[in-house]
């Protein structure tokens, strides 16, 4: 198996590691809708149909709470909490 499916884009928030595998997200946007902090933007990544990603707006906003995570149908989202 090559790591070229699993692109990814880390983004080292406040509060978690917030990484994006852009390799298997198709830029649906149900992440977006379900942070509750509103803190995700289209990225300028594309995904996997030339879609874009998504990422964090700022380091600040993002809780690490992980709802996008777990919303994502594709498992693109992974979230590692701080301590």
């Amino acid at each position: 198996m090559t790591t070229s499916a699993y692109k990814m884009k880390e983004v080292d928030t406040k509060k978690a590691l917030f990484t994006i595998f852009t390799g298997i997200c198709k830029g649906c946007g149900l992440c977006m809708e379900k942070c509750p902090a509103k803190t995700l933007v289209w990225s300028k990544t594309l995904g996997v149909y030339g879609t874009p990603a998504v990422e964090p707006k700022d380091a600040e906003g993002c809780t690490g709470c992980g709802m996008c995570a777990t919303v994502c149908p594709d498992c693109a989202i992974l979230i590692e909490r701080k301590k």
